[in-house]
């Protein structure tokens, strides 16, 4: 009787997966064949390392990481509760790249053995769902050490994985509870544990501990989203508004102005691009930081013709993405990782939703994962790389 019912409920998840709204790309095959080819032989640089190089993907972040919601339907709140990490836009693996978009949907067009990637719906604990993806609800910057800890506990363990060969990409999305904590430190005058110093501190702390323990990795840091938006969202949606009170109270305390959330969210984004620009992770050649800063000059969600916030961007909840939000965030940001750093766009039309994905290499300039020191005319092409 007990399997029965775990069945029914994974035909109805399913049922319910396959009804929502989503977005593929299904032309991305037409980038010319060049761009999908792995390098001769295996790169020992961090900055000569071709999208068909990476073998590994793993994350770190909070709800947002673990999907929540993601595949929920319409107007169910309730199952915000459900993690579908299959989803998620940066470390998701559910579904084919034509109909869903995502990093790890990407990357297996250049490499099909790509491993890592997160299935279905579960918790992280959950080894057959969360694989190599650590995102873990209501975290906080300060709990990503721990779980950087757990990856490379994984990673270090598992048997399909050859830690000091492999190339493995890890990408990072973390901050939205540190804001929504920070105005109650304000309020009972507490030292500011959510400052954008210690926010930066604790990426910074994380991001040391993969750097000492996983050889040839890249660290792709998402960067911050302006937490503004979400009460653009609120406007004229009374249930979003009231869902907002108990999932980010800072965002429904009106003596928190749209001023200072915007200002705090700015602070965020500066602190953690100050971390890529002071090259602490630049000091070994097998190992690099890139952040990928496509949200830092939005200040509205997508809208519809009319004006109003397009909630088919958000799960019921109107806070975390749905799989058509989480699908259009990863457009935007392989759209972004591919662009080199110092040219990397900083703020997109989420609306936009016919922009296509750009092919690797979109300039034809450097076929490498951009980095601080392949980018423009820093790029260095060795026989190796063809």
């Amino acid at each position: 009787m007990h399997q029965l019912v775990e069945g029914l409920l994974f035909l109805a998840l399913l049922g319910a997966l396959q009804a929502l709204k989503d977005l593929g790309a299904p032309n991305f095959l037409n980038c010319p064949e060049k761009t999908f080819a792995s390098s001769k032989s295996v790169p020992t640089s961090a900055h000569q390392v071709r999208y068909g190089d990476i073998k590994i993907i793993a994350a770190l972040g909070d709800s947002l990481t673990a999907g929540n919601g993601a595949g929920a339907e319409n107007h169910d709140a309730i199952q915000i509760v459900l993690q579908y990490r299959g989803l998620v836009f940066h470390i998701g693996g559910d579904k084919e790249l034509d109909q869903h978009i995502t990093i790890p949907n990407i990357l297996r067009k250049f490499n099909p053995k790509l491993f890592g990637q997160s299935h279905g719906v579960g918790s992280v604990n959950v080894w057959e769902s969360a694989y190599l993806n650590a995102g873990v609800p209501g975290a906080q910057s300060s709990d990503l050490p721990g779980q950087a800890k757990d990856l490379v506990q994984k990673i270090k363990t598992h048997p399909e994985i050859d830690v000091q060969n492999d190339w493995k990409l890890v990408n990072i999305f973390i901050g939205g509870n540190d804001i929504c904590a920070y105005c109650d430190d304000r309020k009972h005058n507490k030292e500011s544990f959510h400052s954008p110093y210690h926010f930066a501190e604790n990426i910074k702390k994380a991001v040391e501990i993969l750097q000492d323990n996983l050889p040839r990795t890249i660290v792709s840091l998402t960067g911050m989203f302006n937490m503004r938006m979400l009460r653009r969202v609120d406007a004229g949606e009374l249930f979003c508004e009231g869902l907002h009170l108990f999932e980010c109270s800072c965002e429904a305390d009106k003596q928190f102005t749209n001023a200072e959330m915007s200002n705090v969210s700015l602070a965020y984004m500066a602190a953690e691009q100050q971390i890529q620009d002071s090259g602490v992770f630049d000091t070994k050649e097998d190992f690099t930081f890139v952040i990928q800063p496509f949200f830092e000059e939005i200040t509205q969600p997508p809208l519809l013709p009319d004006g109003k916030a397009d909630l088919s961007f958000f799960a019921p909840d109107c806070f975390h993405f749905s799989e058509f939000g989480h699908a259009v965030v990863a457009k935007e940001l392989w759209n972004t990782i591919v662009e080199p750093v110092g040219m990397k766009q900083r703020k997109v039309n989420l609306s936009a939703y016919d922009v296509p994905l750009k092919c690797a290499d979109p300039y034809n300039a450097c076929p490498f994962f951009p980095t601080t020191k392949n980018s423009g005319s820093n790029c260095v092409l060795t026989d190796a790389a063809y």
